[in-house]
């Protein structure tokens, strides 16, 4: 696996990979209803503008991406995302090691219930749990933060 920065030409695969990891991954977690409004309504240009903007890495293994995470504003973990083939393998370790390196002071994330453990395991915590409105459905996820 390596990690590279991200490229526009990577947008559709990575958004395909968003799709197919969200219902799958977090099916346990999250209703059908939840699933679809956090997933529906992606739109390409609006990701490739913000993961261009922010300092996305992809994980790539045999010329697929298998991952992606980016970072905001220095300290914020925006995204990240573990094809469904390629769950706890090291993906999201290697791309949060990467970009953890690159924050100073205290890293924020709002993590999904699914993925709570893992950035617990990680060293973070939970803040507060809060309720988000997507697409006119409410979907719980954790501000949770980690000092470096």
């Amino acid at each position: 696996m390596i990690l590279r920065a991200y490229t526009p030409a990577d947008c559709g695969e990575i958004l395909r990979l968003f799709y197919e990891t969200v219902h799958c991954v977090n099916a346990a977690d999250y209703t059908q209803e939840q699933l679809d409004a956090w997933t529906d309504g992606a739109d390409r240009e609006k990701w490739n503008s913000s993961l261009s903007e922010h300092d996305t890495l992809v994980a790539e293994e045999g010329g697929a991406i298998v991952g992606f995470a980016d970072l905001a504003d220095g300290n914020y973990l925006d995204r990240l995302y573990v094809h469904k083939d390629f769950q706890r393998r090291g993906v999201a370790t290697a791309l949060c090691n990467a970009l953890e390196k690159k924050c100073t002071g205290e890293i924020t994330v709002h993590a999904s219930i699914t993925a709570v453990p893992f950035f617990e395991r990680r060293g973070y915590a939970v803040c507060k749990k809060q309720q988000v409105l997507r697409r006119g459905v409410l979907l719980t996820n954790f501000v949770m933060k980690k000092n470096l």
